[in-house]
């Protein structure tokens, strides 16, 4: 992840999940109610809130109750929460607007007109407010969502109406009329100095925030679509409805973006002698991106319940270009998975481990047969994703030496979060790139000369009580230990997004009884949901975590037993995110951020001016 990547994925934190409908709404009325108190003067109190109830929370009852319906009528997407949350905002918009307008009025000459003209304000407020939601939600044309989003202030808008007794001034109607349509006898005394021509000006702002709405969704849309050609509504629509409410519509809008990639899936299983799987690993060359349960998000998990062994699902040497962009691109690899491990031809032959370092680049490797697994790591330094094609060529290095398949891993085991401009990626033309060529290419060669025997294996796996929040996914810890000729070889693989530095080297110092370990983390982006740095050990104690990990080396070391060992690749194609499309569309998003804030501004200024001339000439 480079720095514009973590700057879009730590958004995150600004997204919340609705609340439930009703707790929205008990909320907007309690409010109101409180409004009412504040705002009115009868003998009673209760009869104020009642008051308050009735003209600032009726109409949010009407917004609530009508404008899912009314917009899934439309073909639009918002949920009762959503139209709720949405609902309650607005009567904050417009309390606010009240208590502000209230107080100047009193420390000002301006008096109870004044605070009627910012109430006209507020009621156009929140329809532009309600209508830049709803045309990001539900994907509307503005003609379209301004039928739902007028619900609040038109409800509110009637209410004057009716009790400010707007009907005497046209000569209209009879008794059965007046007694439903115009009600001033019931009303605030201050309902009074409303008059037609306020209801004119609503619609003069009305219209006028209509369209600074549209004009500023085609000014902060256009680079999206010369670019990406997308639209920017589909990635806030699918991003606030994945965080918020968990759904998949982001994929759809990844979809749209994304590019054919063949991908190489390589499979490595261990067999007892009776034929039953004992563990399998698995390395498909994209990354488990982008965020939570997105595109290939749980891919370890998904990888983890295909295996009739303990599953051991490394990083690759993807970076986030090789994003999946929907979960049925995970099915795609996990049938890859499934047609190499039916072409695996199992050898009870395999070397003792060999460890290389090359520059910045430590690697492990050992071989099974004529095949590899090598694993990768730059650890103390800080590394985050290896780029696709400095894999490939370091896989073809190792090949080079006389090997079939290669299993290249990236350890994925040591960052420094997201601190700096450079996040550690290992790009094609690096020095460290060339630093795990070369590497790869001298555990080929020493691997060819390697010493042989039959190779021993024992597994054991810990879920752990720690949650995705604490960095942790569901896999746990798992760990393999390999003994081949009286050597033992550690693997130990952590569910989680990187470490934090120095505790790859903790775990590696406090094993004991094995000869070679290596680290891992699967990448799993499950644990990014809310946070984009959210690295394992940064919310964990390290100590239970080592203690753990040398627990279950101990429980692998007491569960060895003799194996059969193959390794086969098969080629995947898939939709992913492409080249540089990450990079452009994070950019993209970064720079809207950044912009649109100011561009509101100015939006919001100029149509707040226009609306004091228009209540001045009026």
């Amino acid at each position: 992840m480079t720095a514009t990547q973590s700057d879009l994925a730590s958004l995150s934190r600004f997204v919340f999940r609705a609340p439930r409908w009703y707790s929205s709404l008990a909320f907007a009325l309690l409010i109101a109610a409180v409004t009412g108190v504040a705002a009115f003067d009868s003998r009673f109190v209760l009869e104020d809130a009642w008051r308050g109830v009735f003209y600032v929370g009726l109409p949010t009852i009407a917004a609530v109750g009508v404008t899912p319906y009314i917009d899934a009528r439309l073909g639009g997407q918002l949920t009762a929460n959503r139209a709720s949350l949405l609902a309650l905002t607005c009567e904050l918009v417009t309390v606010a607007f009240l208590v502000v307008a209230g107080g100047i009025a009193v420390f000002t000459t301006l008096g109870q007109q004044f605070v009627f003209d910012a109430l006209m304000v507020s009621l156009a407020s929140i329809f532009a407010l309600r209508l830049l939601v709803l045309m990001a939600v539900s994907r509307h044309t503005l003609l379209v969502a301004a039928i739902p989003a007028s619900i609040q202030t038109v409800a509110a808008a009637a209410l004057l109406f009716v009790y400010s007794g707007t009907m005497r001034y046209f000569e209209v109607g009879g008794p059965l009329t007046r007694s439903y349509l115009s009600r001033p006898e019931v009303a605030p005394d201050e309902f009074l100095l409303v008059t037609p021509e306020d209801f004119l000006v609503l619609a003069f702002m009305c219209v006028l925030y209509a369209g600074a709405v549209g004009l500023f969704l085609r000014t902060i849309d256009y680079p999206w679509r010369r670019s990406l050609g997308v639209s920017v509504l589909d990635f806030v629509r699918g991003f606030i409805g994945h965080i918020a409410e968990g759904t998949h519509e982001l994929e759809e809008f990844f979809e749209e973006i994304g590019e054919e990639a063949v991908v190489p899936v390589t499979v490595l299983a261990f067999r007892r002698p009776d034929g039953s799987e004992k563990a399998r690993f698995v390395l498909p060359m994209i990354h488990p991106g982008p965020m939570g349960e997105i595109g290939g998000g749980n891919l370890p998990k998904r990888v983890a319940e295909q295996a009739d062994g303990l599953a051991f699902p490394p990083h690759a040497t993807a970076g986030h270009d090789f994003n999946l962009v929907t979960r049925r691109e995970v099915d795609t690899i996990l049938d890859t998975a499934a047609d190499a491990f039916a072409d695996i031809e199992f050898s009870d032959e395999a070397t003792v481990s060999q460890r290389v370092t090359e520059g910045e680049a430590k690697l492990v490797g050992q071989s099974f047969g004529d095949d590899a697994l090598t694993v990768a790591t730059y650890s103390p330094s800080f590394a985050d994703d290896v780029e696709y094609a400095v894999g490939l060529s370091a896989a073809a290095e190792a090949r080079s030496a006389g090997l079939d398949d290669v299993m290249l891993v990236d350890a994925h085991n040591c960052n420094n979060g997201l601190d700096g401009e450079d996040l550690g990626h290992v790009v094609p033309g690096s020095k460290r790139s060339f630093d795990m060529i070369q590497g790869a290419k001298s555990v080929g060669e020493r691997l060819a000369g390697a010493k042989r025997g039959r190779p021993h294996l024992g597994v054991a796996w810990d879920e752990t009580p720690w949650e995705p929040t604490e960095g942790i996914g569901p896999l746990g810890v798992r760990v393999a230990v390999l003994e081949v000729a009286d050597q033992r070889t550690a693997y130990v693989l952590v569910d989680g997004n990187n470490m934090e530095p120095g505790l790859r080297e903790k775990i590696v110092a406090n094993l004991d009884g094995v000869d070679e370990v290596e680290v891992m983390t699967t990448d799993t982006h499950i644990v990014n949901t809310v946070e984009a740095d959210n690295q394992v050990g940064a919310a964990i104690p390290d100590d239970e975590l080592v203690a753990l990990v040398a627990d279950l080396t101990d429980r692998a070391v007491s569960d060895l037993e003799p194996v059969e060992a193959g390794m086969a690749s098969e080629r995947a194609e898939v939709t992913v995110f492409g080249n540089d499309r990450t990079e452009t569309l994070a950019s993209h998003a970064n720079a809207m951020i950044s912009m649109g804030g100011a561009l509101a501004a100015v939006f919001i200024l100029g149509v707040f001016a226009v609306s004091a001339l228009a209540f001045f000439l009026t």
